[in-house]
């Protein structure tokens, strides 16, 4: 499919394609036979993102590349000038939607020496990325999902069912149960207002974040919606919340953020309840992705993590 797609676009079709990742989607990596351009191209999941989401997606990312100063990938229109193009599948299957990107130097950030870092400019980043969002007049067709309490871990949540999460026991889930309610009334009780909750992109973790000497550029806005703004602190620590370097990096992501816009003390006081929050998802997310090959490296464990931290999180241990 991505190999008979390349058509669609201004490229060479006979460019050589590599799968770079399979995740939500499936993410290949070309080089541009006739000119030595690089281009990523993202053929989505499906069912999971309507062409007029992806628009959408695609609307924001360009508007942060020309009213600020973080560097994203471009989007590629294809020969059509159409951004978002549907791919046949030559088996049968059903069609998906994709979309080329440019190819941006830069790899994914490494926890250890230095971690600390490179959160306060993620923190800075992000805090640009929420100032742009609260300010931008978004098209009249915009739609993204809305990633509240209910969407992520509610009883239909978007990535499936948390209580499927690879062997969860019965004490387990009553301890994860515990954690939901605390975090329910803690979200009620902080609010969705304007100034809390909007635009986020959703899954700033570090896979998707690109060292470059002193630069941190961002990619792939796929689950960009509407959440509370502190959410995205917490999608920067997915699949690391458990480990001892979180209170630093949290404490380094808070003061990068308040160099650039507030982060009132209320705010501060509720990333351990997003963290919280983000973990219960990500097990949702792993369970139901059980065939992607990311997930498969998790099991059982990444679910006793979760509800030690759990433990932790009802005892105000989290951070």
């Amino acid at each position: 499919m991505a190999t008979a797609g390349l058509a669609r676009w201004p490229i060479a079709a006979e460019s050589p394609v590599r799968l770079l990742n399979l995740s939500e989607n499936a993410t290949f990596s070309l080089r541009d036979a006739s000119n030595g351009r690089e281009w990523i191209l993202r053929i989505h999941r499906v069912g999971y993102s309507s062409p007029d989401e992806i628009r959408s997606e695609l609307a924001w990312i360009q508007a942060l590349r020309a009213e600020t100063d973080i560097e994203t990938a471009a989007p590629l229109a294809g020969r059509d000038g159409e951004y978002v193009q549907t791919l046949a599948s030559a088996s049968g299957g059903a069609a998906r939607h994709a979309v080329m990107f440019e190819r941006l130097p830069g790899a994914e950030p490494v926890i250890g020496a230095g971690a600390a870092d490179w959160f306060v400019q993620l923190g800075s980043l992000t805090a640009v990325l929420h100032e742009h969002a609260r300010r931008w007049r978004r098209p009249a067709a915009f739609q993204r999902k809305r990633w509240d309490v209910e969407a992520m871990i509610g009883a239909h949540g978007f990535w499936g069912p948390w209580r499927a999460a690879i062997g969860l026991d019965a004490p387990g889930a009553a301890l994860i149960e515990r954690a939901i309610a605390r975090i329910r009334a803690r979200l009620d009780a902080y609010g969705t207002s304007a100034d809390r909750f909007g635009l986020v992109h959703a899954d700033l973790r570090l896979a998707n974040l690109l060292v470059d000497g002193s630069r941190l550029r961002v990619i792939d806005f796929d689950d960009c919606g509407f959440s509370w703004f502190i959410y995205d602190f917490a999608a920067a620590v997915s699949f690391i919340e458990h480990e001892p370097e979180l209170p630093a990096l949290l404490e380094a992501w808070s003061a990068g953020y308040r160099a650039v816009a507030p982060l009132p003390d209320a705010a501060h006081a509720e990333l351990p309840t997003v963290v919280m929050l983000r973990r219960i998802l990500l097990c949702a997310w792993l369970a139901s992705h059980a065939e992607v090959p990311f997930a498969r490296r998790f099991g059982a464990a990444f679910t006793d993590q979760s509800v030690a931290l759990a433990e932790r999180y009802l005892q105000d241990r989290l951070a």
